[in-house]
């Protein structure tokens, strides 16, 4: 498979952030759901000190990426902090605006759903937004067993939680999982693949079912069956998730 050029990474960079940034500033800063990371906490700084929500982006990824330029140096942070940037570019140029109006739920699925494409096209190039995601790798270079990243991410919501009401952050998990599963989908669907093993008496058929019908490659491995203790045929095929 060829590898995407350097300016078409930049550009699903681009693309991602600001799909990131409309969600934020347009979906989930309207109805004050928060949703964790640095940008949960700029909509908490948004509503308790009128703080711009690219201003506390801004400001809370610089210590972050002071440490990431120390610890994992230039080449691993290049690429995230020219994302990080973008967000906070998105968060201050894209007009302010309330597409789903009081409609919590609706925010939380469509909210979930458009952040969790802009996240997933980031991902896609070996990078992050920053934020929480800088604070994952800087933790997991010193310390490979903590998850602390994933507790700080929890905290933000209980304080989102305590600033907006239980409601706002209960919806906000719903929030968060279709961001993950929309993200995850992304990734696997364009990235990964599925392998499948085969037992059948009838291998033979199959495998040739397999070679000309489906243009698969197949590969048979002896087996043994443990209960019939009888050799057989497996078959081991790997296919694109589609």
């Amino acid at each position: 498979m060829n590898r995407r050029s350097t300016a078409v990474d930049y550009i699903l960079i681009v693309a991602g952030t600001f799909l990131i940034g409309f969600a934020i500033k347009n979906i989930y800063d309207p109805v004050s759901m928060v949703t964790g990371g640095v940008s949960g906490l700029a909509i908490i700084a948004k509503e308790l000190w009128s703080v711009p929500l690219w201003l506390t982006n801004t400001l809370l990824n610089i210590p972050l990426f002071a440490a990431g330029l120390f610890v994992m140096g230039w080449k691993f942070i290049k690429r995230t902090l020219f994302a990080t940037v973008m967000l906070s570019v998105s968060l201050y140029i894209l007009p302010e605006g309330s597409y789903m109006g009081n409609d919590i739920l609706l925010s939380a699925l469509f909210g979930g759903i458009i952040s969790g494409v802009g996240t997933g096209m980031v991902f896609l190039t070996s990078c992050t937004t920053g934020g929480t995601d800088m604070l994952a790798a800087l933790i997991q270079k010193r310390m490979k067993h903590y998850t602390l990243a994933q507790i700080m991410q929890v905290l933000i919501v209980i304080a989102g939680a305590s600033v907006f009401g239980i409601r706002s952050a209960l919806y906000a998990l719903i929030a968060i999982f279709c961001v993950a599963k929309v993200t995850d989908g992304l990734i696997e669907g364009l990235k990964f693949s599925k392998q499948a093993y085969i037992i059948s008496d009838v291998y033979g058929q199959i495998a040739d079912a397999i070679m000309e019908r489906m243009g698969r490659g197949v590969t048979s491995l002896d087996a043994r069956g443990m209960y019939s203790d009888q050799e057989k045929k497996m078959l081991f095929c790997v296919v694109s998730k589609k």
